[in-house]
């Protein structure tokens, strides 16, 4: 089933501010928000629609690689949605990751008597999300022109193995929050007059998560979290440019006291072709012939991204001719398209003659056949490029 747009899903324009897509996504929500919507199926597959939209158009580098590419852009291959975007997110991932869209306002405590989203009678978060990472990642043409899966080591923030991320020296050193009686918010109740007006915030003592830790772990010093490395096997898709950003999810820096890890960006790099130039599809290559090559016709061999082809010059091939090889440039990403390789030709005029070169040449500058005489229905340069790159 096709997937719908993200802007039609939160229903707002591509010109929506951060501020207005965050509070169109939280109007989706609290329509479809499974507490309100008990059992109800649809209406939780909405809701987890409705965060997969907010998920990208909320970050400003998936929003603008989405109002290029579409859905494309976070397709099989891209690593793009890992366990978040394309249904992977569970409402574990959900309420993590935004949580404080719901929790801190108190307008699902008044919806639902004061206890916010709960899973087993409570709304505690799970210790601070972790920061994204870039990383730059350098590719070739024949890389790009195929895709290919690359593994690199990552150095990063990763969880304490000691403690499995809890920032705690055991579980005996794991208490309820005094302050919020392990719920992870804490209610006000505010008299006006208008009557009473009830409030749920985050707690300010334990942060959400509804516990503290009395005695910490001696290698993570209580963050859960350890500076390390991790080796990530990156899928790159067929086709991907200078500056395009790949993200996966989940693989960035990991958060403390078991908090979501933040997500991986991959910046791609062109490495430069010695001899063949990108542009967008199509890949050019500058082909210098022989002046009697030019005239008497020849075959030749040209590189392409993917080796070397041979190519037939027909006599008379002037300078600034464009030959094109089907085919032979870079796949669309998660496309159907391929560009081709253009091949220009230019006559090599020698800059030093002997005298005896230069007599020859003198005679033949006589000869009528060397007088130029381009023909009314040849194509000028322009028309030729023009062509070549449409």
């Amino acid at each position: 089933m096709a997937k719908r747009d993200f802007y039609e899903i939160l229903g707002v324009s591509k010109s929506a501010s951060a501020d207005e897509i965050k509070k169109a996504y939280r109007k989706v929500a609290m329509q479809y928000h499974p507490d309100r919507n008990p059992g109800d199926k649809a209406a939780e597959e909405k809701f987890k629609e409705a965060a997969e939209a907010y998920e990208i158009l909320s970050d400003a580098d998936k929003k603008a690689k989405y109002d290029r590419y579409g859905h494309a852009a976070f397709g099989p291959g891209t690593n793009a949605g890992a366990g978040g975007y394309g249904g992977g997110m569970n409402m574990d991932d959900i309420f993590s990751q935004f949580g404080d869209i719901f929790g801190d306002s108190g307008v699902f405590g008044d919806f639902f008597g004061g206890g916010g989203r709960s899973r087993g009678g409570s709304s505690r978060a799970r210790g601070q999300r972790g920061s994204n990472l870039r990383i730059k990642l350098k590719l070739n043409y024949e890389e790009i022109a195929k895709g290919v899966t690359k593994n690199v080591k990552v150095k990063k923030h990763v969880v304490c193995s000691t403690c499995a991320g809890s920032g705690a020296k055991d579980k005996n050193s794991v208490q309820n929050c005094g302050t919020c009686g392990g719920t992870g918010q804490v209610r006000r109740v505010t008299n006006t007059f208008l009557g009473q007006m009830q409030t749920v915030t985050t707690c300010p003592t334990c942060n959400g998560e509804g516990t503290t830790v009395t005695s910490k772990c001696g290698s993570c010093k209580g963050e859960g979290r350890v500076y390390g490395e991790e080796t990530i096997s990156i899928d790159i898709p067929a086709g991907v440019q200078e500056g395009m950003q790949l993200s996966m999810s989940g693989k960035g820096n990991a958060g403390e006291r078991g908090g979501a890890p933040g997500d991986l960006i991959i910046q791609i790099e062109e490495e430069a072709h010695p001899e063949l130039q990108r542009d967008g599809l199509n890949v050019a290559f500058d082909l210098h012939i022989s002046f009697p090559d030019a005239v008497f016709g020849t075959q030749v061999e040209v590189p392409t991204i993917d080796g070397r082809a041979k190519i037939k010059i027909p006599a008379g091939t002037q300078s600034g001719k464009i030959f094109r090889l089907k085919g032979k440039g870079f796949p669309e990403v998660q496309g159907y398209a391929k560009g081709d390789q253009l091949i220009h030709v230019n006559v090599w005029t020698p800059q030093q003659v002997t005298d005896e070169e230069k007599k020859m040449l003198e005679q033949l500058s006589a000869s009528g056949n060397f007088k130029p005489s381009p023909n009314k229905n040849d194509k000028s340069f322009f028309e030729r490029v023009r062509e070549a790159f449409s």
